[in-house]
């Protein structure tokens, strides 16, 4: 499928973007945008800004200002481009994160709950087996490092009796 054409000609890669008129006044900045910035920057960087603060309570509104545009705005244009909302985006990678964690961390499921924003663990657990099909036990019984016995850690951290 071709890209569509941003404002000033240039070609996008995202689906249907719909930047704001040339020299229309960002409501989060009040800064003017240029005639030529596509509106995948700003999805980018909200989108950036997701990725790197999943963790920590987020809402629409803050995403829209990272954006630079209004809710509704963002919402519509983050669907357009992406597939997804930004709340199932977020959702999606916070589960995956998650599935990270149970694979390789010694953490209980309410710890990996808690470290990837989730603060349900019964919202973090329906959410986790609508995504993968398995509640978060069941995908680290099958695909978690396996745990070293308690003997082997006491033997080999305790100090040494040979010189």
């Amino acid at each position: 499928m071709p890209a569509s054409p941003a404002i000033g000609g240039r070609e996008s890669g995202v689906k249907d973007p719909r930047a704001a008129r040339p020299g229309t006044a960002s409501p989060a900045s009040g800064r003017r945008r240029s005639a030529g910035q596509p509106a995948v920057a700003h999805l980018r960087r909200a989108k950036d800004w997701m990725d790197a603060h999943y963790g920590e309570p987020l809402d629409v509104e803050r995403l829209a200002a990272v954006a630079g545009w209004s809710r509704s705005h963002f919402i519509r244009n983050f669907a357009a481009a992406y597939g997804e909302t930004p709340k199932a985006y977020l959702t999606r990678r916070r589960i995956e994160r998650a599935q990270d964690l149970l694979r390789s961390v010694n953490l209980t499921v309410t710890e990996v709950c808690l470290a990837v924003g989730f603060t349900s663990l019964g919202t973090f657990s329906r959410r986790f087996t609508e995504l993968t099909g398995q509640t978060p036990s069941q995908y680290r019984a099958e695909h978690g490092a396996h745990a070293i016995p308690g003997c082997y850690l006491m033997m080999w951290t305790r100090p040494s009796t040979f010189g």
